[in-house]
């Protein structure tokens, strides 16, 4: 009798991957190769012991070894609750049952910036980083389902911030800031959803926490998620998460080809100098060209995750809708201003 249903399907997407990221490893250049201590590529887990990280950890327990991989999880005390660091010790020894290797649990100072969710979550990946590079990890697995997707997917609607948004997380990425990582970081559970990964979890007697953050309506995704998504598949009926999936999947190669058209646009709207030329860009799709401005003004020292859809609408206007308006102050000290039929972007 092979395994139950949930754990077949946890244990088949953790495979997938993990034959992905020794295909990925063989293709790079040796340099470009982490390296564990003994020479064995090292898969981390983040596990936070909820039930999608948990049943996460479980699956690269098991499917490891058969490939000859050293499997390791990391978790990060975030410090915003009583007792943090206990919890995360019950979860470094819930790791270390599962005969993970190395198993660690890094604490962390969350920030302010950005919010509550976006202060924790960039001390979390930048936590991850450290480890990844500390220990030589070819590749780090996070347990985000197929609900967190249709999360991300409705979140990014309502910020109103273009169809990279609704792309919502990719299966592969580099995590924030995640330039020469641009593997690190793998989501096996996308085609998963959050039932699965808890019952596989319940059929395998492994103990799990709820983070009372996920069911706190001070959060977005814990409204969103409980009040939110549950409204929409009353009114509108179930497989609305499967819908919000798919759109994520399709506005995904949808972005990636407007993404790879601007970057062959940029050069041919400049001139010799590497001025960007009004009239070139005015002749571009405006979906093309706002993604070649958002490019010129990241290039010029503008961060990513400041700027939004509005700066780059005012950018734009310079070209669509000149008037003699004066300079556009952006994120990071950023100015942008039209000079001679020319586009100037600079740091102050």
């Amino acid at each position: 009798m092979g395994p139950h249903p949930a754990v077949a399907a946890i244990r088949l997407a953790v495979r997938r991957v993990l034959h992905d990221v020794l295909t990925d490893l063989t293709e790079r250049p040796a340099a470009d190769r982490p390296a564990a201590a003994d020479g064995t590529p090292l898969v981390l887990v983040a596990c936070s012991g909820g039930a999608d990280s948990m049943a996460l950890a479980s699956a690269l327990a098991f499917e490891a070894p058969k490939l000859g991989i050293r499997a390791g999880g990391i978790t990060v005390d975030h410090g915003l609750q009583p007792g943090s660091e206990l919890r995360a010790a019950e979860v470094v020894a819930r790791m270390t049952a599962l005969r993970l290797d190395p198993v660690e649990s890094v604490a962390v100072r969350v920030g302010r910036d950005g919010g509550p969710e976006a202060a924790a979550r960039d001390a979390r990946y930048a936590a991850l980083d450290e480890a990844a590079d500390r220990l030589g990890a070819v590749a780090v697995l996070l347990g985000h389902t197929r609900d967190d997707q249709a999360e991300t997917v409705l979140l990014g609607l309502a910020r109103g911030s273009g169809i990279r948004s609704l792309s919502g997380m990719p299966e592969v990425s580099g995590g924030p800031g995640g330039a020469g990582r641009t593997h690190r970081y793998r989501r096996p559970f996308l085609q998963v959803d959050r039932q699965t990964a808890r019952k596989a979890c319940m059929v395998q007697s492994l103990p799990v926490w709820d983070d009372p953050h996920n069911i706190d309506p001070a959060y977005t995704r814990s409204r969103l998620r409980h009040e939110g998504l549950p409204a929409l598949e009353k009114a509108l009926g179930k497989g609305v998460v499967e819908a919000l999936a798919r759109t994520a999947q399709l506005s995904r190669d949808d972005a990636d080809a407007l993404d790879a058209w601007a970057a062959e646009a940029e050069a041919a709207v400049r001139d010799a100098d590497g001025r960007l030329e009004c009239a070139r860009l005015y002749a571009l799709p405006p979906a093309v060209r706002r993604r070649v401005l958002r490019r010129a003004v990241i290039a010029a020292g503008s961060p990513a995750g400041s700027l939004f859809a509005r700066h780059i609408e005012e950018v734009d206007r310079l070209i669509t809708g000149w008037r003699g308006q004066g300079a556009i102050n952006l994120p990071g000290r950023v100015e942008a201003r039209r000079q001679g039929g020319r586009l100037v972007i600079r740091q102050g």
